[in-house]
């Protein structure tokens, strides 16, 4: 696979998690608590400004699910191995309203995620 591009989304950022899948994998199944290790690109749903990318530092990352933001610990599970999903998370799934002291919070964020391995 190689780095996606990230489409911007007209009209007003959603109040809720977005799930859409572009690609659907046929590997094994993501479930809630799984660590994962993901490809990803973050974007700035306002601005289409990229912040955060696996693929600009040329290695994948795993993670457990239960230490992310709540917006991928919904989003991911019911992902297969070999799939590409994008994610559109509300501040309020991902860092908070503005002024809770990270650099995007009151941001609506959206990722897009390849999930490459499941353990």
């Amino acid at each position: 696979m190689t780095k996606p591009e990230v489409e911007f989304q007209p009209g007003p950022p959603p109040a809720e998690l977005v799930i859409q899948d572009l690609l659907v994998g046929d590997g094994e199944e993501a479930q809630p608590g799984d660590t994962v290790e993901v490809h990803y690109v973050g974007v700035d749903f306002e601005s289409g400004e990229e912040f955060d990318s696996s693929w600009n530092r040329g290695e994948s990352i795993s993670f457990p699910l239960r230490g992310l933001i709540k917006g991928w610990q919904d989003g991911i599970p019911g992902m297969r191995i070999g799939g590409r999903r994008q994610l559109t998370i509300p501040p309020d799934q991902a860092y908070g309203p503005a002024g809770s002291g990270h650099r995007l919070s009151g941001r609506t964020l959206v990722f897009v995620i390849d999930l490459l391995d499941v353990k």
